[in-house]
């Protein structure tokens, strides 16, 4: 039996100083950073639960604990190949992801394209660039984000399962 399976992922991380900020494995322009025990990179957080939900391995809090020092200020993207490599030895591959990043600011439209390129290459070519899907919205001024107290992110992703490649 082959099918397909559908993920959502989402996660928030508070803006504050001190911190870079680091959106898709790409250090953004900006006077606040993400707070996070890892990079808190949100973007690639909210990519890795929408592929591990679907494969039913776990959450990235059950697999990456916020208490497990080894993870203290880890790059995201280590993460998501990790990730990577449980799905394949699963029997998964992605087919596509589509994320919306919620910030009024930074602008993050001139950084999409190395946002694509650095989640491809963690994933090891192996998702396109297109097949990577990125997008910028405001809330025009209202709630957390419109205030630029922090970054919220939904993604959803589509995965392929086949059994017959199940390393595991």
């Amino acid at each position: 039996m082959i099918n397909y399976r559908i993920g959502n992922g989402f996660d928030v991380h508070a803006l504050v100083h001190g911190r870079d900020l680091i959106l898709g494995g790409v250090k953004i322009d900006h006077h606040l950073g993400l707070q996070g025990h890892s990079d808190a990179d949100v973007l690639v957080h909210s990519i890795i639960d929408s592929f591990l939900s679907p494969a039913n391995i776990g959450d990235i809090g059950q697999l990456f604990p916020d208490t497990d020092p080894a993870y203290k200020d880890i790059s995201s993207l280590m993460l998501l190949k990790e990730v990577h490599k449980k799905l394949i030895n699963n029997g998964f591959s992605v087919i596509n992801t589509d994320s919306v990043v919620i910030c009024d600011n930074p602008k993050i439209s001139p950084y999409i394209t190395e946002m694509k390129k650095s989640i491809s290459d963690a994933m090891d070519g192996l998702l396109l660039p297109a097949a990577i899907g990125i997008k910028g919205k405001t809330t025009e001024k209202l709630g957390f984000t419109g205030r630029g107290e922090g970054i919220a992110v939904y993604t959803v992703s589509l995965l392929y399962f086949d059994p017959a490649l199940c390393l595991n």
